[in-house]
């Protein structure tokens, strides 16, 4: 095989892998339901430029309008407790809004850690199982790499909760320290 076709045969399975994902995307951000979408365009804007500029505009010229520095509007709110309101209001709703979208974006993080991690462990069995193919043909043929000590501990499948139990007994030991 020439390297050219390699690299085709390559490119159509990244490319059917893109595919894929997108068309997986997209069929989640057409099941989203309404309060998804309404939370995830009110999220959108509140965390883009012109929502600055448009609090810029309208705090601006309240506090102008409240302080007696625009003389032509009448002062409405001169102790400002009514933009502190409408500042916290605001605040108490966006930040559910943010708290909601982040919610569903960490569900979404956390389905693809686990499809990482199920592709790991496939991928780890796979090599081991090859590892032991391999072992097996270069001890029939004689092939003295095949007598590597390494090579039967690569042998043995690893096993996720034994190494997740290692981890938290490693990092409460940390702790103690």
């Amino acid at each position: 095989m020439r390297e050219s076709d390699s690299d085709q045969s390559m490119a159509s399975v990244v490319s059917r892998n893109i595919a894929a994902l997108l068309e997986r995307r997209q069929a989640e951000e057409r099941t989203k339901r309404t309060q998804e979408r309404v939370a995830d365009a009110i999220t959108t804007f509140t965390g883009s430029m012109p929502f600055v500029y448009i609090h810029l505009a309208l705090f601006g010229g309240w506090i102008l309008v409240n302080s007696g520095w625009l003389s032509i509007f009448p002062r409405f709110d001169p102790t400002f407790v009514m933009l502190a309101m409408f500042a916290s209001v605001e605040a108490i709703f966006l930040s559910t809004f943010v708290l909601i979208s982040q919610n569903r974006m960490q569900a979404s993080a956390d389905r693809r850690a686990e499809l990482n991690l199920h592709i790991d462990l496939l991928a780890e069995h796979e090599v081991t199982r090859i590892i032991t193919l391999l072992t097996a043909i270069g001890e029939k043929l004689g092939v003295d790499e095949s007598r590597n000590p390494e090579l039967e501990e690569l042998t043995k499948d690893v096993q996720p909760e034994k190494v997740l139990d290692t981890m938290d007994q490693v990092e409460q030991e940390n702790k103690e320290e």
